[in-house]
Order: structure tokens, then sequence, then C-alpha cells
């Protein structure tokens, strides 16, 4: 199953295998123990071999739960989904995925020896689709003792048919390996595939797989790919066709590297992207300039489509007449030293050529996305890449991510749309993200409501310019109704057939069903099964289904406090009381209401509806939740429209005063975990929310 993550773009031939999202729609499928995806091929591998590697790495998988973030419907929607990794060193560094842990809010990993450690995320590098983690080793049941550690091994030395062990959690489930062998040491994206996009990121041109027909599942990916020597020779990525795709542990190993070291991986930027050689350049060297962008370090220095790159800093390049060796010549260039002086070599209509460059760091192909509550947006900075693309002479402006339907920025006129880019909001100029945001605390300090603002914003070619609302929503106004009569019982209406069947031919009027504990009813003396055919002497003209409302109606045209005289039967004998009515209880549509911001959830006040719903006593207490935001931490803790919240963080929840009191204690303290505890039917449970305050 694919995580339905806005960032990632595949083809439909191949999908990630990290992310085994969290889906209770999802059917279960049986597996049938560990397998092997080469048909015999490996029957003859010894069982010392294969226990030896197992032995070696085993103990060291990890099982990663991950919460993460993506800008989605004009908000940072909260997921939780699963994914693998290995340690790799005796002070909890774990190696796994970007795209299983690179937007994570909350890790915890699951040891082999089924302990739950919590986890930070150190660095992450999209381009290679690596990730470093570190074990908060004091949150350990036994902080001293020793971590199990897996070693990288060669993976320049993999051949065609080595056989191979894929080890990982698929589906979230506990530690797993599979047997396959080397398919492909050097497989990359087939043309008529299209390319592999990971948050903005071509992975194919850094990363060459290797091939295995190891058995795969979602949430493999992170986990090693082991040899026979139990060492790790690449991490688990994608599955293209039936074979399982592995980054190779030399290029993962660097990485790893860095950001244990950095926290980030610097590389350099050309501006220069290539193709493998045409075929009719039989005499073509090195690799095929296809195009240069704009102020880039090559345009400066005079690199042109059509020339021919052989040599990188005194290293040659390797004659590229496949894509397969087009990641070798980016990773040439990628590896250069940022702001240092560079060397090129080639040709140019068969004259040599030098090219004299100064490199620049690399800036991300695209920003990551930002929420702005009070303009119902998402949005993005520009990078040196993005700002090119939008045809942009600077990276002034912030470009629109996604929109919140019914949000103020839905509803301008004209309203903004996805890749329109804002510059100017009243007199401000837009920077970027951090200036739109000061602009927004000034603007809304102290508002209580909504106020216009002239946003000036590019589309395409254009500057057009909307006015939008932005400030806090406004409560609705909930105006009282009238005070109506209440008697505090349910009735049925006294059909021909049930009149009949109750002695009582010819009669019109209405049965008893339910009378209301400590109502205006109970304290009359009125009855289950009591039949009233008259009020205040007026025969009750109730004989059809269609006259339900016809009694409740009548009571309510009483004054609230005034009596009404009740004729009937009670067991064949007759029956007269006379009843003081009280005030109707507020409807659910009534009752006072709260909108929790960040946990994304509504509540309100228990109506009397609610009370006989869940067959609530008088001294049970509770707010009733109204709804919950789709993808928000509330719906991901579990938390369900309908459920009772009882009590937060241990704090009794009686009314939506209390709860008010409850969260704002909560953001005065910023606890990693919030309990709540609801009754959900006839059950309660305890849902624990993870927020990031």
């Amino acid at each position: 199953m694919k995580c339905p993550q806005t960032i990632l773009k595949t083809s439909t031939a191949l999908a990630l295998l990290g992310l085994s999202c969290a889906n209770p729609g999802s059917p279960v499928k049986a597996s049938h123990g560990a397998s092997s995806g080469s048909s015999g091929a490996t029957a003859d591998i010894a069982s010392a071999d294969l226990k030896r590697a197992v032995d070696a790495v085993y103990p060291a998988l990890v099982r990663i739960h991950v919460v993460f973030e993506e800008g989605r419907d004009g908000r940072m929607e909260k997921l939780r989904a699963s994914g693998s990794g290995a340690i790799i060193s005796k002070d909890g560094y774990i190696i796994t995925n970007h795209h299983v842990a690179g937007r994570a809010t909350r890790l915890i990993c699951r040891l082999s020896n089924r302990e739950e450690v919590d986890a930070e995320l150190v660095g992450t590098d999209v381009l290679s689709d690596l990730a470093i983690l570190k074990l908060d080793l004091s949150s350990r049941r036994n902080p001293n003792a020793p971590l199990p550690v897996a070693k990288f091994g060669d993976s320049d030395k993999l051949k065609i048919g080595d056989v191979v062990l894929a080890m990982g959690s698929p589906a979230g489930l506990s530690q797993s390996v599979t047997k396959g062998i080397v398919a492909n040491t050097a497989m990359v994206m087939p043309n008529n595939l299209g390319g592999f996009v990971l948050d903005g990121e071509r992975v194919g041109e850094l990363v060459r797989w290797i091939g295995h027909d190891a058995v795969i599942y979602p949430g493999n990916s992170g986990g090693p790919l082991v040899n026979l020597k139990g060492e790790i020779i690449g991490v688990n990525e994608v599955g293209v066709g039936g074979l399982g795709g592995a980054i190779p542990s030399n290029l993962a190993q660097a990485v790893a590297r860095e950001l244990m070291a950095k926290g980030t991986v610097l590389r350099s930027w050309l501006g220069i992207e290539v193709q493998p050689l045409l075929k009719q350049m039989t005499k073509g060297k090195g690799v095929l300039v296809s195009g240069v962008l704009p102020e880039s370090p090559a345009e400066r220095a005079g690199i042109k489509p059509g020339d021919f790159i052989t040599e990188v800093n005194g290293a040659p390049v390797q004659e590229s007449r496949s894509v397969e060796d087009i990641p070798l010549f980016n990773r040439q260039t990628l590896g250069l030293p940022v702001d240092k002086p560079a060397t090129l070599k080639g040709l140019r209509q068969d004259q040599p050529m030098t090219w004299q460059l100064a490199t620049v760091s690399r800036e991300p192909n695209e920003a990551k996305e930002a929420e702005l509550k009070n303009w119902g947006l998402t949005v993005r900075d520009f990078t040196r890449l993005s700002a090119l693309e939008n045809h942009r002479k600077s990276k002034n402006g912030v470009l629109v991510d996604s929109i919140r339907s019914g949000g103020p920025c839905s509803e301008s006129k004209p309203a903004l749309k996805p890749e329109d880019i804002i510059t100017r909001v009243n007199d401000t100029a837009i920077a970027d993200t951090a200036a739109l945001r000061r602009f927004t605390a000034g603007f809304t300090k102290d508002a209580t409501e909504p106020k216009p603002v002239l946003v000036v914003f590019e589309r395409d070619s254009q500057e057009l310019m909307t006015v939008a609302r932005v400030g806090p929503e406004v409560q609705e106004d909930k105006p009282a109704r009238p005070a109506k009569a209440w008697l505090g019982a349910q009735t049925q209406v006294l059909t021909s057939e049930l009149a009949e069947a109750l002695g009582l031919e010819g009669k019109k009027g209405v049965r008893v069903t339910q009378v209301i504990s400590d109502s205006a009813a109970s304290k009359a003396g009125v009855k289950v099964g009591d039949v009233f055919l008259k009020l205040d002497g007026q025969v009750i003209p109730a004989s059809t289904p269609a006259d339900q409302e016809l009694f409740d109606n009548l009571i309510r045209e009483h004054k609230v406090s005034g009596e009404a005289e009740l004729v009937g039967v009670r067991n064949g004998a007759p029956l007269s009381l006379t009843v003081k009515l009280a005030r109707q209880p507020k409807p659910d549509s009534e009752q006072d209401e709260y909108k929790e911001e960040l946990f994304e959830f509504k509540a309100r006040d228990l109506s009397l509806n609610d009370r006989l719903e869940e067959r609530l006593g008088a001294g049970d207490k509770g707010v009733r939740i109204n709804s919950v935001q789709r993808a928000g931490w509330a719906a991901l803790a579990g938390l369900n429209s309908g459920d009772i919240l009882l009590a937060v963080g241990g704090q009794p929840v009686d009314s939506i005063a209390s709860l008010k009191k409850a969260m704002a204690q909560l953001r005065g303290t910023k606890p990693r975990l919030v309990t709540f505890f609801v009754k959900r039917g006839i059950r309660t449970q305890y849902l624990e929310l993870e927020p990031r305050w």
C-alpha cells in the first residue's frame, strides 16, 4: 500500500516500500513464514551461512513508528506510519529512509527484543532518500544495557547472483527476514516509467539501486539488505515490478557519516543538466550537456548545451552511453567542495575545452511546506531552483501550496489557487514565509474577528489582487429559543389498531413510552404504559403516525411552570393527573461549544438527548465530541465524533468550562503526551495524544 503523501510522486510501476500507513480499513493478508524470491536458486545455501548472517544483523533491526506531517487542503495533516531501520553504532544511531522518517514529528523505535524506545531525527538527505535517527537511551528500561549493532559491508563487491537477505518490519509487523539473490547491481528507473520524485528531488539522479528478489512489502523500507557475511550491503527503498531496490551501502555509509556529524549533507551545484550520449555520437566522450540553468556557475563559466564533459577536477568522466551511467557523473559534481573553484574539461565541436567554475551550495529543489492557519493555506518559500522554474528573478515571494476549502483565501474573490505567488499584503512586501507570519501576527493582534487584507499575487504572467478576511474565527452566535413548557415524557400515538388491542376502541390519544427522571412527569407520578386521552378537558386528536409531534406541541403551548390536566387510563382503570410543567431543556444546538484549535476537535456540553442516548445517570459528567478534524492530533490518537470526553490529563471534565481550563493548563506545561479518557458506547478507554507544541 502506498502512503497518501502528496510530496511523493512515483510511477504506477514503482512504489516506496517504507511507509506502512495506518489504515483500519485495509485488509490483512496472511503470509506463510520466511520466503525465498528465487524459486529454489538458493536452496543449497548452508543453513550455517544463513544463521551467521541473521545472527549478525537481526538483533539490530528496528521497527520505526512515525507520526509525520504533510501539507494538504490548506493545513498540515498528521499521519501515522511505520518503517524499518538498523542500529549502526553502539550509542544508538539508526539508518533508515528519508521517506520513512524525514518528516517525522514523533518517533518510537521497537527493538528486536520488543523494547520501545524514543528516538529523534538527527538528519535527513532527500536526494539519497536516507535519514539518521538516534535512540534516546534514557527512555530504555536499562539505559546502560549494550545495544546490538550491525556493520556495513562493501557494496562494490556484490555480484549478480549473490544471495542476500532482506530484513525489516513489513506492514508494521514484527521483524522479519526473506531470502533472494542479487538481480542487478546498477538498477535505475527506466525512461518509460517516468521519474521518482521525493519532496521535489529526483532520487535517481544520485542512486543506482541494488536490484534483488528477496520478498519485501510496504514497511520494509529503511531495513537492511544483508550478505551472507552478516554485513549491511544495502538499504531497501523501492519496489520496481517484482524486484526490490536497495541503496548501496557504500553510498549509504558515506551519507550516514555526514548526517551524524553535521545533521545535513553539503553538496555543490553547478547548474548543469546532462544525459547519455546520443546513438549517433559514435565518437562522443564523457557525458552530453543537455541544458545549462540560468545564473548558474556553469552558465557563468560558458558551458553550453551540446558540450561534452570528460573530466571533473582531474578525474575522468565515464563514457555515458546509458541512463545507468548518469548517477556516476552526478556524484562527481555533487561531491565537489562547496564554494571552491573547480575545473571541468571537455569538448565542443571536437575542440578541447576547459571551464573554470566557482561552485555554490546546492539548495533543495523545493522548500518544505508550512501552515498559515489564519489564511487557510499551506505555503512554501522559494529555493534557487524553484524560483528558476517559476521564471522569477529572485526568491522573494511565497508560493501557495494548498488551500483549505471554506477558508479566507478560498472565499476571496478571486480565490487564491495552488501555485499562486503572494508578493504583497496591504503595503507590506512579502519576501518569504517568515515575513508573511510577521505581518499576520501584527495584523491579527487583539483582533476579535477577521479583517480584510489586500493581497497582491502573481498567477502565471499576471499580477492580480484580491481581498481576504484574515483573523480569528468568529464564534457562531446561538440565540436561545423562547422558553417552552416541557412534560418530560416520551409518547407514541394511540393508533386505531393499538387502541383496539388495549380495549380502547374508537379512542384517540397517546401512550407513555418513557418517563425522564426528575422531570415534571416523574414528579407527577406519570408511568410508562399510561394512556392519555384528554389534555385540559380536550380530546388529544392523535390517531395516526403522522400525529407523533401533536401532543408535544400541545404541551409547548402552555406557560412554563403552568399546570396541565391529563386524563386517561392506567392498566384499564381511569387516570387523572395534574402536572406542573417545567422549562424545556436546551437542545443540542444550544449547548455551549468549544473549538480546540491545536488538537483539532469540537466539543459541547451534554444535552438531554445525549443523556438519554447514552443512558447516563444524573451524576454522570463529561462533554460530547461534536467533530474531529481528519488527520489532526485528536484524530491521530483515535478520538471519534460522538465520544464523551470524561477527563484530560487526569483532570475530570464535567463541562465545556472545565475543558477550556484543562486545555489552557496543558498549553502552559506543554507535556509530550496528553491523555484523554473517553466513553464510547458501553466502554471506556484512554487515548494518548502527541501534540507538537
